[in-house]
């Protein structure tokens, strides 16, 4: 099930109460700070405290008239606080407010996607032990390749992920900064003790430099950390797609009871949901373009990066928490067909274990060159055609029954080889 709860927090982040509600706590934080300082009375402070308060409607019709929204929302609070409002937003622009804000909001969705994360993370690495030696075949190109087993694949959407989270924990750090520094980052009307005291109660670290903005390359690798979450989420699916082909059947996403794939055939199950996700993940990589170009600002400041940020940081980060919980979702209702898996690796008397053959005949004195044409002639005899059988081409074949036995030819068909390396690479993970 897709995880509602998650998804309300999620928007609730993004809301114009939310949003002017964080814009509040920024300036509660500094008049904070400067009534630790003595800059201003704790008897103000606490009159602000006890008053400040907003109503989206009355900041949206004052937005109308003045066509600035901190300043809308600024004369709506000052409205309930008499003299004591002319502390509200000292020394501070625009920028530190609606800068500082949405870092507040980007961490608090962070916390909610960080947590998505870990679920699709327990999730794969429960299956890939689970079917740790489901044999399967390994393909390249799209083609047989040689045998693997189905939680090695598994291992390697976990390893995915892994990096992603570690990328994502990094950039969220990264974005963990606010700014209270005045027009152009000068401090020119505000100490930047009041920063430091007001951004530590926020829980943040001061932008090292601010040119009125934080710089924007903060949120544009925050924006290419989701990228890669997305990426995964879209990576996995695709590989979902293409194991729930018709002509390979190994896996299939859940299919419900009453549930349809076509409205003209009755016989379709489509592997809809990785579809859906792997077109989510282009809008998440068209956002991620956008926040690259909104680093380029003219001088200190401009605000042709706000509309942007509007709508992108609300949409993707809504974006991955849904994707996460719908690929989750996918993950722990996929059926695994086992069997078909190991039928696969059979297919044209094993054609997969060429290599192995190739080995065993430079092993008894062949050249690479001439044990090489010999397997790949009688490989190819074999690939594609119905009834096509390797093992007994090659068991036919003078030139390599006059160098292998029966029994080193049955060797090389020997599964187990294949999976001895198996719990060395699990080991890294778990």
């Amino acid at each position: 099930m897709i995880d509602r709860y998650s998804k309300e927090e999620m928007e609730k982040i993004w809301t114009l109460e939310n949003k002017f509600n964080t814009f509040l706590k920024v300036e509660l934080a500094v008049c904070d700070a400067y009534a630790k300082t003595g800059v201003i009375p704790v008897s103000s402070l606490e009159n602000i405290k006890k008053h400040a308060c907003f109503s989206v409607e009355k900041i949206s019709e004052f937005e109308k008239e003045l066509k600035h929204d901190v300043l809308a929302f600024l004369t709506n609070v000052n409205e309930n606080l008499g003299e004591d409002a002319k502390y509200i937003h000292m020394g501070l622009t625009s920028s530190d407010v609606i800068d500082t804000a949405l870092s507040l909001q980007i961490l608090d969705a962070s916390k909610i996607i960080e947590r998505d994360l870990n679920k699709v993370i327990n999730t794969i690495k429960n299956m890939a032990l689970k079917y740790k030696e489901t044999v399967c075949v390994g393909r390249s190109h799209g083609i047989h390749a040689e045998p693997m087993t189905f939680g090695v694949k598994l291992l390697t959407w976990l390893d995915f992920f892994l990096r992603a989270k570690k990328r994502f924990l990094t950039a969220k750090d990264d974005i963990s900064v606010g700014q209270i520094s005045g027009p152009v980052g000068t401090y020119s009307n505000i100490s930047p003790e009041i920063e430091k005291i007001a951004l530590k109660n926020l829980g943040l670290k001061p932008c090292t430099v601010s040119t009125q903005v934080i710089p924007r390359d903060n949120h544009a690798y925050f924006m290419q950390a989701l990228n890669f979450i997305s990426t995964a989420i879209e990576y996995c699916c695709t590989e979902i797609r293409h194991l729930q082909r018709t002509e390979v059947l190994e896996v299939e996403e859940g299919f419900s009871k009453g549930q349809k794939g076509s409205s003209a055939m009755p016989h379709k199950k489509n592997p809809v949901s990785s579809e859906n996700l792997c077109g989510l993940s282009r809008i998440v990589k068209s956002n991620t373009i956008a926040s690259m170009d909104d680093i380029v600002l003219w001088h200190e400041r401009d605000i042709s990066h706000s509309s942007v940020e509007r709508i992108i940081f609300p949409d993707t980060t809504i974006l991955i928490d849904y994707m996460l919980s719908r690929f989750n979702d996918v993950l722990e209702n996929l059926n695994i067909n086992e069997e078909r898996m190991l039928n696969n690796t059979k297919l044209y008397g094993g054609v997969i274990f060429s290599q192995k053959v190739l080995l065993k005949l430079t092993e008894k004195g062949l050249s690479r060159e001439d044990a090489y044409k010999i397997v790949q002639k009688n490989a190819h005899k074999a690939f594609g055609i119905e009834g096509g059988n390797f093992k007994e081409e090659l068991l036919n074949d003078k030139k390599v029954t006059e160098v292998l036995t029966k029994e080193d030819i049955e060797n090389c068909f020997n599964m187990n080889e294949y999976l001895k390396n198996i719990d060395e690479i699990f080991g890294r993970f778990i």
